[in-house]
């Protein structure tokens, strides 16, 4: 399976955060999934770090390297992404998450979020 991970969830994984759900956490770690993240997440956890909005328990620049070691791949937004992202109906407002949606889409990703607003969108969730 090949999967992109929400922000909420990457950080919650990263932390041993309790409110991942047992599968979200077991789909990450399978060795048979293609994990992904976008490059939109870090820009995300950037912005509120930078408002002080989210406090994370490692340095910011320490995330590159865990990513790696994790074997989580980072997703570049394509222009397609965006193409896509134009076309979405607006059901969520909020623009990271529907750019996730959109590389969901046009990549052929399964979304693992808690997030519920993502259920409107012709997109495979896990929680």
């Amino acid at each position: 399976m090949r999967v992109l991970v929400d922000t909420h969830a990457l950080l919650w994984y990263l932390q041993a955060d309790p409110n991942l759900s047992t599968l979200a956490m077991n789909t990450i770690e399978s060795k048979d999934n293609d994990v992904f993240v976008s490059i939109a997440s870090l820009w995300e956890i950037a912005i509120k770090l930078g408002l002080n909005k989210l406090e994370i328990q490692r340095p910011f620049e320490n995330l590159e390297i865990d990513l790696q070691q994790l074997d989580i791949k980072v997703l570049p937004i394509a222009f397609s992404d965006i193409q896509v992202y134009r076309s979405l109906p607006l059901y969520h407002r909020d623009p990271f998450d529907r750019i996730f949606i959109a590389q969901s889409i046009g990549n052929s990703l399964t979304i693992i979020t808690r997030d519920a607003l993502f259920e409107p969108y012709s997109v495979e969730l896990i929680w």
